[in-house]
């Protein structure tokens, strides 16, 4: 009887790996496009013991929004980007080269994933480029990461100068922990992806044929 090959339980758990992968790394690029247009970046402190509560000052990387204790909001978009501290100006930067690095990496790993029949039919060029796709959403979540953490520890920095006025002290807002939420995700779903290659072993072997066992001749008898 010919030989049978090996069950293909490897490659199917290969394919859950990339769609796993791509999945958290999607969810972190979006997680990545909201953190960066919410204004919440930094929220006004109420740490010291004369600050009015009335309302509360949110900037982001785009706009500054004042909250009133009435539930109205106003929000006013950056006049000059020229005028902006250079800390803002590299996050903003950062944050726009990690959504559209997260673009390409989409569309990268989209053409190499094991589920999808566009790109190339050689599986183990597929692996490649599905590798590939994962480690431009490293290096994407990398960026984001920096930008967050960068502006984070200017927060932190300005808060325990005792130089900056007390009523011109901020705190993390909710977007900077939603960015490295998403640059967490990314990362982990690049480095899934990019583990997903079997490499040279995994794909193209090929199973030798068993022989056909030949009948014996048959043998009349008189």
């Amino acid at each position: 009887m010919p030989a049978r090959p090996p069950p293909a339980l490897p490659a199917m758990a290969n394919s859950g790996l990339q769609i796993l992968g791509f999945a958290l790394a999607l969810m972190g690029w979006i997680a990545t496009i909201v953190a960066t247009i919410l204004p919440q970046w930094q929220m006004s402190s109420y740490s010291g013991a004369n600050i009015i509560t009335a309302q509360a000052i949110y900037q982001g990387l785009w706009m500054t929004c004042a909250w009133q204790s009435t539930g109205q909001i106003q929000c006013k978009v950056y006049d000059s980007m020229l005028n902006l501290p250079a800390a803002l100006q590299a996050t903003r930067a950062l944050m726009v080269v990690s959504i559209v690095l997260g673009l390409v990496a989409m569309c990268i790993a989209t053409m190499g994933m094991k589920c999808t029949r566009c790109g190339s039919e050689d599986k183990a060029v597929k692996a490649r480029i599905a590798m590939a796709g994962g480690i431009v959403f490293v290096v994407g979540g990398l960026a984001s990461l920096i930008a967050c953490s960068w502006y984070g520890n200017q927060i932190v920095r300005d808060f325990y100068n005792p130089v900056v006025p007390v009523n011109s002290k901020y705190e993390f807002g909710s977007a900077i922990f939603i960015g490295w939420a998403g640059a967490a995700l990314v990362i982990l779903g690049g480095g899934l992806l990019s583990c997903s290659c079997p490499g040279k072993e995994g794909y193209g072997r090929q199973y030798p044929q068993g022989k056909p066992i030949s009948k014996p001749p048959s043998r009349e008898y008189v």
